[in-house]
């Protein structure tokens, strides 16, 4: 939904590239993962004038097998771009295809997160930081002051997303 407006797409765009310069000043290129963060990442690296790759899943099964599209070269220092971070299982596929292509992993960047427990363990565990422009507890809040969520039900909503698997609500 982000891209189909363009007060919000700015946004955006300008946020990840001022996050980028100031969490990440020694980049030297961004890396939107497949598919969602893709466009995020293409925006923001225009922004910010780098070079831009993207990373899937797996590499294709046809032609050069590419699993990084774009120009990325050993020793690069790269900025993952994601668009949600809930377990944090892609973003950290992707980490390690970058790796194994000899690019250096210096951090993500996402336009939201849950804030699970278990994905924030996997990216300190990956020696990856990240960042976020929103959160799951945020949205919460703005829900309850937008009249979404009635102020009773936000403490069960947040006690959810400390322990998704383990909740009972």
């Amino acid at each position: 939904m982000v891209l189909s407006f363009p007060e919000v797409r700015n946004l955006v765009k300008n946020e990840l590239a001022a996050m980028t310069k100031s969490h990440f000043p020694e980049a030297d290129l961004l890396a939107g993962i497949a598919t969602a963060g893709i466009a995020h990442g293409a925006l923001a690296a225009d922004v910010l004038n780098m070079p831009y790759c993207y990373v899937r899943p797996e590499p294709k099964k046809h032609g050069l097998k590419n699993q990084i599209e774009g120009r990325m070269q050993p020793g690069d220092k790269v900025v993952l771009i994601e668009d949600l971070i809930s377990t944090g299982k892609s973003s950290l596929q992707a980490a390690g295809a970058v790796r194994e292509t000899g690019g250096e992993v210096v951090g993500l960047l996402a336009l939201f997160t849950y804030g699970f427990s278990d994905a924030e363990q996997r990216f300190k565990d990956a020696g990856i930081p990240f960042y976020t422009i929103s959160n799951f507890a945020t949205l919460c809040e703005v829900a309850v002051n937008e009249g979404f969520l009635p102020a009773e039900k936000l403490q069960p909503v947040l006690e959810f997303a400390k322990n998704p698997q383990g909740w009972r609500g």
